[in-house]
């Protein structure tokens, strides 16, 4: 089988490395890829957006499977594109993607579907956005109506912050097109939680759950990035908890999805907060996660090349899906400045050494091989997962080798998984130091 995978992240190097596991896979093409990929497939320069070149590069060199990464080509419609021309493709179709490509599309489909989520109003002007928020209790949420690369969701604490957020929105037009129509909703008490369910619009299977990370600084604090570390499987996702994501959300998502003539077919990533054991929806992605696909996607015991073939077949047998009894950590490793302005092309020393471990995984991302040496080319510059038997060696080992990767201006949390790590310690606080 020869499979091409989409996207340049480090999400991407995880799948390309687990595909790289498979007996079957005889092929692996990545597009455009990274210094990561490289090391397990071959990279093709060919962008994600540009879906006729990457039809025209399957057809010629009869790839089995393609696996699309980032969100933004489904949203734009590559699966209906490549169906359209009878090449086999992993993910959901342009309209099943609209849970992820529109923030009111998925609300509106929540509320029809009796989906729990937060309370919410839809504003299409600056005014409408005035008018819901006042006298509204904060804190409370805005997020953008369409894709705005994990940073669309604000939350407003005070009158400056929704100020601020006007301004961001409406006359820097920070978020382009994308905050045409923006939510208004209610802030979430509780704990987050990642779900993943691969699906061939049917039939299921659920991922280890996961807990991201998203704020840059230690202790959740400072702007929201693409996530900064994960973990899983996440003791939140109790078996409860579980069954209820199952009877109250994703089934429900599918059995919806069907009935509009759209059956949702892929991923299916749930973003919720749990709060005294009940999960509500904060949002729906329309692919892997990540960073937390570096930590679910080395916890498959399966074979990802014949899972993903399957869903993409609509032939998904939930019943071989295996995964591990292990924990995995991950810790990662950005540029100065991110999630804001950041430079680029700083040596990085170290990579070798991790390439070359037994314990440890790395999973390249924005990071370039001139030849030569490894230079940084991103925000989110790596990542390093660690599996092992227990939760805490996974995280704290993890940390140990974040020690071995050394570039000017290198920045990462020092506290990720800090609340189970409280869990376990039971101390008040967690402080990580190295």
């Amino acid at each position: 089988m020869k499979v091409l995978v989409i996207g340049s992240g480090g999400r991407e190097s995880a799948i390309v490395w687990k595909l790289s596991k498979s007996e079957k896979v005889t092929g692996i093409y990545c597009a455009p890829g990274n210094a990561g990929t490289a090391c397990y497939g071959e990279n093709v320069p060919i962008s994600e957006s540009e879906i006729d070149k990457l039809i025209e590069f399957v057809r010629e060199n009869e790839i089995d499977l393609t696996v699309v990464g980032p969100e933004k080509p489904l949203v734009d419609g590559i699966v209906d594109r490549f169906v359209s021309h009878g090449l086999t493709i992993f993910g959901p179709s342009q309209t099943a993607a609209m849970l992820e490509g529109s923030k009111v599309f998925a609300k509106q489909f929540m509320s029809e579907h009796d989906i729990p989520t937060a309370p919410y109003a839809v504003c299409v002007t600056r005014e409408d956005v005035e008018a819901a928020t006042t006298g509204k209790e904060f804190p409370y949420v805005i997020k953008v109506d369409g894709l705005a690369a994990g940073k669309g969701a604000i939350i407003i604490k005070n009158q400056d912050d929704l100020q601020q957020a006007l301004v961001d929105i409406y006359e820097e037009k920070k978020f382009g097109a994308a905050g045409d129509s923006v939510i208004v909703e209610d802030f979430l008490e509780g704990e987050e939680l990642s779900i993943f369910a691969i699906t061939d619009g049917s039939d299921y299977v659920l991922l280890s759950a996961a807990q991201d990370h998203k704020r840059i600084f230690d202790g959740d604090k400072g702007p929201n990035t693409g996530g900064m570390g994960a973990y899983a499987p996440a003791p939140i996702g109790t078996p409860d908890v579980l069954r209820k994501v199952e009877e109250r959300i994703i089934r429900p998502v599918l059995k919806g999805m069907q009935e509009r003539g759209t059956p949702y077919s892929g991923v299916l990533y749930c973003g919720l907060m749990i709060h005294h054991g009940n999960p509500r929806v904060i949002e729906f992605n329309a692919r892997f996660g990540d960073p937390e696909t570096q930590v679910v996607i080395p916890l498959i015991k399966s074979d990802l090349a014949d899972l993903l073939l399957s869903v993409a077949q609509g032939k998904l047998d939930a019943s071989s899906f295996q995964i591990s009894g292990k924990f995995a950590a991950c810790i990662i490793l950005a540029s100065a400045g991110y999630p804001g302005s950041y430079e680029k092309g700083q040596e990085i020393s170290g990579i070798e050494r991790l390439f070359q471990s037994q314990r440890s995984h790395i999973f390249l991302a924005g990071t370039e091989f001139n030849g030569k040496k490894y230079l940084t080319n991103g925000g989110r510059v790596l990542g390093i997962t660690v599996v092992s038997k227990s939760l805490k060696d996974a995280i704290l080992s993890a940390y140990n080798y974040v020690n071995i990767i050394k570039f000017e201006g290198k920045q990462y949390r020092r506290d990720i998984g800090f609340r189970v790590l409280e869990r376990l310690s039971h101390k008040k606080k967690i402080e990580v130091k190295w």
